[in-house]
């Protein structure tokens, strides 16, 4: 079910609590996709990446091949605020009068430790690798919920204060125009230098807007795609415990509010019930966790994968998960 999820999409997020298995079954889907015929990469956006240990190989902040038809990226949050800050800087520094140089560097020093400035630069990066599509399946093994949860907000929270900006330079772009009339129409005017300043602040304006109107369209089109459902979908993996069950019903709310589809619920390494009495037990006890999962989202289809007896790392590890995967139901 949970590959048939993804045969049908361009765009798949898996998300849940930390240590649950995400960067697992992000890779054996995406793995399994790959197997089918399908150009697929898989992008970490958590900063504690696991991709590369997993893959056993190098993996970093540029596209690496994995395997046949199968490429990875770990998103470096620093370097990619890094990169944000210095674009910033230079389109700010190439608009404001020269003398205003130092107080662009400190505004933005103090911007690269503020709160959602690494999501902000994040969310760029992930909108650069959509916007350009190599692959017929993007898989984003991301980082755990809260983290996900304000990520898959900020496309709406950015076009909204894009909005904002660009009404209020058009408020000032008519303000300036009132202005400059009332120049106009007096006598002791420097035509020739009041001519160079309106021309100098006319090419400012013009540019800032350009600007604003460039990451309209970026996040109103990444606003779009991930509340397509039948482009985009997000999968949770939880394990059948208390915290990760009811952490689950809380970013399902979350990402319903955020307007993103939940297509599956992925029940991590349960416990057999026939492998003797502590197991037993053990799986009696996470039915009582899942059925809490069950009656406050009745709707979503959960798919339940084993407790493998081996660690899932290497490419024949992750062969062996999809596996799994395609068995259950």
């Amino acid at each position: 079910m949970l590959l048939e999820l993804a045969a049908r999409r361009q765009v798949l997020f898996v998300g849940g609590k930390g240590g649950v298995g995400k960067t697992a079954v992000a890779s054996a889907v995406a793995l399994a996709q790959a197997r089918a015929g399908r150009r697929v990469l898989v992008v970490s956006t958590d900063p504690a990446h696991n991709l590369g240990h997993l893959w056993q190989r190098t993996v970093g902040d540029t596209v690496v091949p994995l395997t046949d038809g199968l490429d990875g990226l770990e998103i470096d949050p620093a370097r990619t605020t890094d990169e944000h800050l210095a674009a910033v800087g230079h389109t700010m520094r190439r608009l404001m009068p020269e003398h205003l140089s130092g107080e662009v560097t400190k505004h933005l020093e103090l911007a690269r430790d503020a709160p959602g400035t690494h999501e902000a630069a994040v969310l760029e990066r992930i909108a650069e690798v959509l916007e350009e599509p190599q692959h017929d399946l993007v898989v984003f093994d991301t980082a755990p919920s809260g983290h996900t949860a304000r990520l898959m907000t900020l496309p709406e929270t950015m076009s909204a204060w894009t909005e904002g900006l660009l009404r209020r330079q058009d408020r000032s772009a008519r303000f300036g125009a009132a202005m400059r009339a009332m120049d106009d129409d007096g006598a002791a005017a420097d035509i020739v230098g009041t001519g160079r300043r309106r021309d100098r602040r006319e090419d400012r304006d013009q540019e800032i807007r350009r600007i604003l109107l460039r990451r309209r369209t970026r996040f109103a089109a990444l606003r779009d795609l991930l509340a397509d459902g039948e482009r985009t979908a997000f999968v949770i993996v939880l394990a059948a415990e208390r915290l990760p069950a009811l952490e689950t019903v809380e970013l399902y709310g979350r990402l319903l509010r955020a307007g993103v589809e939940v297509g599956a619920l992925v029940v991590n390494k349960r416990s057999p019930a026939d492998r003797g009495e502590f197991l037993a037990r053990r799986h009696a006890q996470e039915e009582v966790h899942l059925d809490t999962v069950r009656a406050a989202l009745p709707h979503v289809p959960l798919v339940q994968l084993p407790l493998l007896a081996e660690d899932v790392v290497g490419e024949r590890a992750l062969e062996r998960f999809a596996e799994e995967i395609a068995r259950s139901r």
